[in-house]
């Protein structure tokens, strides 16, 4: 129900993927501003990713509903829209728009001729470091530093309010600020914008956005050179060329949580985080795993030489589409996979059944600045070695920039863990609910090998399955493992199954 005659309620729409809220990261506009159709008013995280959501409504906002960090259930107000003063017909703006198309407020979409949202990261935890200690910020993990207003201070009379809030309309979400003090204005996504605030910039590559965190570079402090003004990986590499201006490098403090995710204090020297968001949701997901299904993980010890030089081998020939080894290890798993379906599968407790799936979509753990996803690359049995690295390379870029959709963040049949990159050999990694077994990789260290009767350095890896003993018995879990194994030794053995 609109809270004036003629505005209009946008409700929180229906998110998919089975969820029933989200919680508010960030404005992109405040009470007062002027908004288009489509133009993107928040962002949003839900249990799988953090998303922008667009307007179909054009006119003036009256009313936020709710502050950064609280959550909204789907099919409650989020922000209210007025016509603008100088519209003869209340309802003529509203009319004109849907007819042109507007409407689609499913996250992520629109009608295509809105502002482009600027994607942003989650802000996340950082402690105050001790005074007269230098300060560094940890740029180069990938996916704005905040100060509460002075005590005593107030907004000025006739200062509209975020509803629920007693922050004046216009103040930054969470009582960020600009890395020189004063206070951020909200991000806006559509044009014109008022005179002296300042476009988000455009950005498409996440690796342009994670070199300019790497390097403390504004994007905003740069021209881009590229379509409709997007600011290339070229432009990037001549701000870091170029002499420093102080504007145009970050604050070197590290990303200051928003106030409802704060560190805060629990009596002596505790401290309390909240489980919120994607963390909450791992926490759920995992426990869950953990209640449900009956894992056991057996091991192997391998000789990874030979997949070392294969792998070099054929990137030698093709130095222009480089395969990794994990994608050298996805294509192991899925010839594994396909001559012991079984491990391709889940199990349907309503039903009381087993359910092995027809195709494998192959989930990538992948560590983030938000905690652990598994993006999912569907029907990957279907995709060559080199598309397999290529589809790799991009999904998990794309994970760890937080851009992925929820879809690509559910439905997998079977994991790939490649613990190795944090240092470690082994794991019992817990599986991926609803799946039934995980394969886990560690380090490829030089360790003393057998080969032939001589003792031999080798480059030396453990693997690890972790398997649901409700859809397979040992038998066919090593003989998985085992298959794994061999084809990591011999990769000339993957030829007889491709």
């Amino acid at each position: 129900m609109s809270t004036a005659v003629g505005t209009r309620d946008f409700l929180l729409p229906d998110l998919g993927e089975g969820l029933s809220e989200a919680e508010i990261v960030e404005w992109r506009v405040a009470v007062g501003d002027v908004v288009t159709v489509d133009q993107t008013v928040v962002e949003v995280e839900t249990a799988k990713a953090v998303v922008d959501v667009p307007c179909p409504y054009a006119g003036r906002v009256v009313a936020l509903h709710g502050a950064a960090g609280e959550v909204r259930p789907v099919g409650q107000p989020l922000i209210t829209i007025a016509p603008l003063d100088d519209a003869p017909d209340p309802h003529a703006t509203y009319r004109e728009e849907e007819r042109a198309g507007s409407g689609n407020v499913l996250i992520g979409y629109g009608t295509g001729h809105g502002g482009t949202g600027r994607r942003r990261r989650r802000p996340r935890l950082a402690l105050a470091p001790e005074p007269g200690t230098p300060v560094t910020a940890d740029l180069a993990a990938g996916p704005a530093a905040g100060s509460p207003a002075p005590a005593g201070s107030q907004a000025p009379a006739g200062s509209p309010v975020l509803a629920g809030s007693s922050r004046p309309a216009g103040s930054v979400s969470a009582g960020l600020s600009a890395p020189n003090g004063t206070a951020a204005s909200a991000d806006r996504t559509a044009e014109p914008e008022p005179t002296g605030v300042q476009s988000a910039p455009l950005v498409i590559s996440p690796i342009v956005r994670r070199l300019a965190k790497e390097h403390g570079i504004d994007l905003a402090s740069l021209r881009g050179t590229g379509p409709g003004g997007v600011i290339r990986r070229a432009d990037l590499d001549a701000a870091v060329a170029a002499p420093a201006a102080p504007a145009a490098r970050l604050a070197a403090v590290p990303d200051a949580p928003a106030a409802h995710v704060g560190l805060a204090p629990a009596g002596d020297g505790d401290t309390v985080i909240p489980l919120t968001g994607i963390r909450k949701v791992i926490a759920d997901k995992l426990s869950r795993s953990r209640r449900e299904i009956p894992e056991v993980t057996i091991w192997v010890d391998v000789d990874a030489t030979g997949l070392l030089e294969t792998r070099a081998a054929i990137n030698a020939a093709t130095p222009d589409t480089p395969v990794s080894i994990l994608a050298l290890l996805a294509r192991i798993c899925l010839s594994g996979l396909r001559k012991y379906p079984q491990l391709n599968a889940h199990v349907d407790t309503e039903g009381q059944r087993i359910v092995q799936s027809a195709g494998v979509h192959l989930g990538i753990a992948a560590q983030t600045d938000r905690g652990l996803v598994v993006p999912v690359l569907r029907d990957a049995q279907r995709l060559t070695t080199r598309e397999l690295a290529a589809a790799l390379a991009e999904t998990t870029a794309a994970a760890r920039a937080g851009t992925l959709p929820p879809a690509r963040l559910t439905g997998g049949t079977f994991t790939l863990n490649n613990y190795g990159v944090f240092g470690v050999d082994g794991s019992t990694p817990i599986i991926n609910h609803p799946e039934a077994a995980l394969l886990g990789v560690g380090r490829i260290v030089d360790k003393p090998w057998v080969v032939d009767g001589q003792l031999a350095v080798r480059k030396v890896t453990q693997i690890s399955l972790t398997f649901d003993h409700r859809v397979c018995d040992g038998g066919v879990a090593g003989g998985f493992l085992r298959h794994v194994a061999d084809c990591v030794e011999q990769p000339a053995l993957l030829v007889a199954n491709v």
